[in-house]
């Protein structure tokens, strides 16, 4: 990757710092050290798209196509810290970079064949305004950045958000997302494959809430990416 003089000078007057581990980055590295991006625990879903455990979350329940993520996600790891710091420490940057580098190691899999879109998962008007960006349309951008595929981030709104998923169970999860989403244009997603993207997948009812509203615009097909999966 190349880098820009001011970027080099930036790196001397306030230096980047990996979004793991801490260390500073190198001019050429973006948001993680080579280090820490050589340990991530990949998934390697991306090599079997259609059918891995990701991926079977959802089948049956939605025309799925394909599903990875980039990392294997647990909570209080080094990796759940940056995602919190993505989410809640104004580090919208975090989601952008490592949509690119997802995109990257996907596209060298054919994973982004005959999708059409992306979909970022929705925040609610007021997790939007306590966060001032949606870290799923982050991630998106990355990918888009990449892949060329449109952003469409006006289809579909979320209409509430009770509380945070992380410390619900299944049953709470599928509770809490169910008639979260409102589609808003149809017709411009009609017969489309769709890639919704959103940071980390569990239980994927999220996921499962988001589809099952877009799918009332007929003729629906869905992939799924994410940055981390967990199996908790």
């Amino acid at each position: 990757m190349k880098t820009s003089f001011w970027t080099r000078i930036f790196d001397l007057v306030a230096p980047r710092a990996c979004a793991v581990c801490g260390c500073r980055l190198s001019p050429n590295e973006s948001v993680l050290c080579a280090r820490c991006h050589l340990h991530l625990p990949l998934t390697g879903f991306e090599k079997h798209p259609d059918d891995n455990e990701m991926a079977q979350r959802f089948w049956v329940q939605i025309p799925i196509e394909r599903a990875a993520a980039l990392f294997f996600y647990e909570a209080q790891s080094e990796l759940a810290r940056m995602i919190y710091d993505m989410k809640y420490h104004h580090r919208p940057d975090i989601g952008e970079s490592l949509g690119r580098i997802t995109a990257r190691l996907f596209v060298a899999q054919d994973f982004f064949r005959d999708i059409d879109a992306i979909i970022p998962v929705p925040l609610s008007r007021w997790r939007y305004w306590q966060r001032g960006y949606n870290q799923s349309e982050e991630i998106a951008r990355g990918v888009a950045d990449v892949t060329g595929l449109p952003i469409y981030n006006k289809v579909v709104r979320r209409t509430r958000f009770d509380q945070s998923q992380t410390r619900l169970s299944p049953y709470e999860r599928r509770t809490n997302t169910a008639e979260a989403f409102q589609l808003v244009d149809g017709d411009k997603i009609r017969g489309l494959h769709l890639l919704i993207v959103d940071d980390i997948v569990t239980t994927g009812a999220t996921i499962l809430a988001l589809a099952s509203e877009l799918q009332r615009a007929g003729d629906m097909r869905f992939s799924v990416l994410s940055l981390g999966y967990s199996k908790s």
